[in-house]
This record gives structure tokens, sequence and C-alpha cells, in this order.
């Protein structure tokens, strides 16, 4: 894997978690070739071997870890695996999460002719599923709390621990018809902030990165046609990004590395850091 630029991060043990998807993938391959000791972590395990083969074919040191980020039970399973093939952790990545169409609406906003009665295929905010939301809200912020108790106590008594979450652009401003994943989100920004606050005299720093539009696994469906063509929802989204382009995943490994190295990022603590080609600088006009 090409590198934006080199750090050492030899001797440390790094837990990646939603480890097997398409953002956290890269993160994972970018931690192993700085040096890392990569755990990657995912609830599906082929998922996890097929990019801790990746870094192993690239010459660096990983192993898969089926883990589930809502069961404390799993996650210290997956403790134990890790320290035995491992040691102990040094830096924690919290990427798991992920949305639920039982907690989106089908239209941007409410119209007055959506109040007669329900309409077949439109789901407006009186029809959202509890369960539904309550999925989306655990899995993206339990999902981040939960490996955090499990992982960051050893991290509390060794030097430099760093823990990186997940956020996203639209924790800072809202996205339509998706309001269970933007408040999640919401959740995990300022979670960060908390965590930076509560941890600091042990010397953990936590620090969060707030992906723009990325096409996922999860949101390829909603962004491109079956033939891969843009979707509406991309359009507008393209507009409303100065540099008019979704980013690529390896857009993010700079911010990574340069969060993770104590070096460069010492006394960064509790910031989320926007990478979305400049979308939330843009008013529109």
């Amino acid at each position: 894997m090409k590198l934006p630029f080199n750090i050492d991060l030899s001797n440390k043990v790094a837990v990646v978690t939603g480890g097997g998807g398409v953002l956290c993938s890269e993160f994972a391959k970018a931690l192993g070739a700085s040096g890392a000791k990569v755990a990657v972590c995912d609830l599906r395990l082929e998922a996890a071997k097929k990019v801790a083969d990746e870094i192993v074919a690239d010459g660096g040191t990983a192993i898969p870890v089926e883990a589930n980020v809502l069961d404390k039970q799993s996650l210290e399973a997956a403790r134990e695996l890790i320290h035995e093939k491992l040691g102990e952790v040094d830096i924690l990545l919290n990427g798991a999460g992920g949305n639920n169409p039982k907690g989106s609406t089908t239209k941007d906003q409410l119209e007055p002719e959506d109040l007669k009665g329900s309409v077949e295929g439109v789901k407006t905010f009186f029809d959202l599923d509890p369960e539904g939301i309550g999925f989306v809200f655990n899995l993206n912020f339990l999902g981040t709390l939960l490996p955090t108790q499990v992982f960051a106590r050893e991290m509390a008594e060794k030097k430099d621990a760093v823990i990186i979450n997940v956020s996203s652009m639209n924790s800072f401003r809202p996205l339509t018809r998706i309001p269970a994943y933007s408040g999640a989100k919401a959740a995990i920004s300022n979670f960060t902030m908390w965590l930076a606050v509560h941890f600091a005299k042990v010397g953990i720093r936590v620090n969060a990165i707030a992906p723009g539009f990325f096409l996922t696994d999860q949101n390829r469906a909603l962004l491109t046609n079956p033939d891969g063509s843009l979707t509406p929802r991309s359009e507008k989204i393209l507009s409303h990004t100065p540099m008019n382009r979704f980013g690529d995943p390896s857009d993010l490994i700079g911010t990574l590395l340069w969060l993770v190295d104590s070096k460069s990022s010492g006394f960064v603590n509790g910031v989320v850091i926007p990478v979305d080609g400049g979308f939330a600088a843009y008013s529109g006009v």
C-alpha cells in the first residue's frame, strides 16, 4: 500500500472495528503498512480475513477477529485472542457503524398530501420504526462505547495510546431522510469530545474523522443506479461538494496517520476532522 507519508507504528497493536468494510479496511491496511500489528475485527469473519490477508501479503502483521461490537462478551473474547496473538492494544479505531432503512424516510420533506393517508412506497417521519431507529443508534453509539470500555482500560496504562472514532459530515449538518443515522453520528462526535476530557489524565488521546461522501457497500444502492449512473441524490450531493466528486478511501489516510502519530499530533485531543471535499464549507450559493 502506498502511503501519503510515513510514520513509525512498529511495536504498536491496533484494533480496527468494522475492519472488513470499504473505509475501515483502508484504515487497517494503512496502519499495517506503517508497522502496526493489526487486529481486523468484523462481524463477518471472512471479510476480516480478506483484509488481514492483504496486510500480510503486503509485508505486515494482521489477524482476522470475529467480533460483535454490540456484545461485550464477544468483544472480551476478541480481546483475549488479540492479547494472545499480537499483544496489548495501543490504538483503537472505532469504525463499525451504519444505517438501516427502518430509520429513514423516503422523501426529503413532509408535504401536505402526506398527511391525508398512507401511500404505498412512501415512508414519512410518522412511519419511522422505533426498533429501526434504536438499531441505528445502538450500532453507532453503543458500537463505539462498548469496544472503548473493553480495550481502553489496558490502553490507559500505556504511553501514547490513541482512540480514533469515525463520525460523519451529517453530524455537523443533518442530511435529509436519515434522521437516525445523523443523530447517531452527532452522538459520536459529542462522545469523542467527552472521552477526550475523561481520558486526558491517563494519556489517551481521542479524536474523530468525519468523512464526507464516499461510495461504500452501505450507500451504493442509494447513490448509484444498477447501470452505475448517479441517482438524483448523488447529483445533489456533488452539486454541493465544491471539489465535485466523491471521496476515495485513500483520501482519509493522511488524516488517520496524522492523528495516530503522537509526534505529529501529540497535543491534538477531542477534535472531529472533516474530510469532505469542502461540503461543510459550501452554503449552496
